[in-house]
């Protein structure tokens, strides 16, 4: 039947490594290759996504609670953590959740710079502190990966170092970010993969809340036939 010929054929996508020369360079060129929607829709979908982490999260409470200093650093070590969790929840997603994954972080960059030259950061010592970010960035995407999949203690261990940049006398801090992340990653993944890759909409749960282990399923978000 049509619906077993269907499930045959999807088991068989690719994996990223074996996809071959010959489809790299078809995509390359510009076409889609065995990725799940067009090219633009993913990338606006990424862009939505990145949007979600800046807009959606009350930085203020962050700094507030995490004490940290109101600086662009502490702005993108918040940033950082919410984008390296839709990472981690698109990377679920084959190949095109990981095409989307690189958008979200280009879109990342794109933003912390515009927002240095808003600040009237000189451009020699923004291109150094980017620069210093950018190797960060990868360190803490490191640190966090290994935390998530380990136990608690590792997790803290990670946001000691990445988000309070080992500043944090306090261990009730430590422990409420590490309840925020664990929390904040359950929800993501109650999340439909087809929805996040159509519109790239997520939401975040409140840092301080009265019952952490009530996560509902959230509702679809409604999008048009394109997709948007």
């Amino acid at each position: 039947s049509i619906s077993q010929h269907l499930s045959a054929k999807d088991s068989l996508q690719p994996s990223e490594e074996k996809v071959g020369a010959f489809t790299r360079i078809i995509e390359a060129m510009g076409f889609t290759g065995p990725l799940k929607y067009s090219r633009w829709k993913i990338k606006v979908a990424a862009l939505r996504m990145y949007t979600c982490c800046v807009e959606k999260t009350d930085y203020e409470e962050f700094f507030n609670k995490c004490q940290m200093p109101d600086t662009l650093n502490s702005w993108f070590l918040v940033a950082q953590l919410h984008v390296w969790m839709c990472l981690v929840r698109m990377k679920q997603e084959g190949r095109t959740g990981k095409y989307m994954c690189r958008y979200i972080v280009h879109c990342m960059w794109e933003d912390v710079e515009q927002r240095g030259k808003v600040m009237g950061i000189n451009s020699v010592v923004l291109k150094e502190d980017l620069k210093t970010m950018v190797e960060n960035f990868y360190a803490a995407l490191f640190g966090y990966d290994e935390g998530i999949l380990s136990d608690d203690h590792v997790l803290a261990a990670a946001l000691w170092r990445n988000l309070f940049n080992k500043n944090c006398d306090d261990p009730r801090h430590l422990e409420l970010l590490v309840e925020y992340v664990r929390k904040q990653v359950q929800h993501l993944d109650a999340l439909s993969g087809e929805d996040l890759l159509l519109t790239g909409e997520v939401s975040w749960r409140p840092l301080v809340e009265s019952d952490a282990r009530s996560i509902l399923k959230p509702l679809s978000p409604v999008y048009n036939d394109e997709g948007l």
